[in-house]
């Protein structure tokens, strides 16, 4: 069973992360290039399997998200690439769980 990106932000909306997973599948339905988009096409092959639907992935997506960190946090972009991460594994988790 795979759950759209609208069944995502219904169902799952009180999941830690749920927000960004959420805005990340629909800019890559929108083809955009976006922290949030970057970090789902990351999570991609762990969100299938949890039967979660998403458009077209973008490559390399781990240096591309710390880049556009790096451009927004500078010296922060670590510790936010970091921090982006975790949330994304704590919805994987949570959602796994999930009924």
């Amino acid at each position: 069973m795979t759950i759209s990106a609208e069944q995502v932000l219904r169902r799952l909306s009180a999941l830690p992360g749920a927000d960004l997973v959420g805005q990340g599948i629909e800019d890559l339905g929108r083809g955009l290039e976006t922290e949030e988009a970057l970090l789902v096409s990351i999570g991609a092959p762990r969100l299938r399997s949890l039967g979660i639907e998403l458009p077209p992935t973008i490559a390399s997506p781990e240096h591309s998200l710390y880049l556009h960190l790096a451009e927004r946090s500078g010296d922060g972009a670590h510790s936010a690439y970091n921090a982006l991460l975790r949330r994304l594994v704590s919805f994987e988790r949570a959602a796994s769980c999930a009924p």
